[in-house]
């Protein structure tokens, strides 16, 4: 028994750590690859770069096109969107 109660504070030190810094981090994760799932078309974006557009096409193989200015159109990849400032209204 006095082995295990040596590692109890081993233990106690990790759990800590996954609930503090593990797993927001992987919360976070999940709610951007949300948000990145749910872009379309005429949604207003920030890339990481500080790029400000508005996504243009939205590809299968993870790429997007974002208008910068007025027929400046660059592809990024989707996991380069920090944020989406303005989303568009769903299509009725």
């Amino acid at each position: 028994m006095q082995g295990f109660e040596q590692f109890v504070p081993l233990i106690l030190i990790f759990a800590i750590m996954y609930f503090l810094l593990i797993r927001p981090q992987q919360k976070k994760a999940k709610e951007h690859q949300a948000m990145v799932a749910g872009l379309r078309r005429g949604d207003q974006v920030v890339t990481q770069g500080g790029l400000i557009g508005k996504v243009v096409k939205v590809k299968e193989d993870g790429e997007i096109e974002v208008e910068i200015a007025d027929g400046v159109k660059v592809r990024v990849v989707q996991s380069t969107i920090a944020t989406v400032v303005s989303k568009t209204e769903p299509a009725k």
